[in-house]
């Protein structure tokens, strides 16, 4: 059985690798197609949801970011060309964020690019099977911990 130091040490362990990977690629997304990490969530849940729109408060609540901040973001991609907030025909009270031509484009070759350095950063180095056993052992973290 693992003692005290020896459990801390492998979390910190995992939480180190996480932030390491996760800087890395945000970093190179962020250079290639000069978007923030909220900016790149957001265009990758939609790109990923059929018809490439969400209503606007889900997708904050996707992306754990609050109103306001929300807000900032999708002001930031309407002002670059990469989203359109359009109202709901059925309720007053829903507007969604909808992909542009440009912004499904962007989000389509930031998506791929987001794949070929996780293939660099994270596949090539630990495998096909403990990356596929760190993404079960991650997807049930998440379960039991409520997420």
């Amino acid at each position: 059985m693992a003692d005290d130091d020896e459990i801390v040490t492998w979390w910190g362990l995992v939480i180190e690798g996480y932030v390491a990977t996760q800087d890395k690629l945000m970093g190179e997304i962020g250079e290639r197609f000069e978007l923030s990490p909220a900016q790149f969530d957001i265009l990758l849940r939609l790109v990923r949801t059929p018809g490439y729109q969400m209503p606007m408060t889900r997708l904050a609540n996707e992306a754990a970011l609050s109103s306001g901040g929300f807000t900032k973001v999708a002001d930031r991609l309407e002002a670059a060309g990469l989203i359109v907030r359009r109202p709901s025909r059925d309720d007053r009270r829903v507007t969604y964020a909808c992909l542009s031509e440009h912004g499904r484009s962007v989000a389509e070759k930031a998506r791929h690019a987001c794949a070929e350095i996780l293939r660099r950063r994270v596949l090539d180095p630990l495998g096909p099977d403990a990356s596929k056993a760190l993404a079960e052992a991650m997807r049930t973290l998440r379960s039991v911990n409520g997420g």
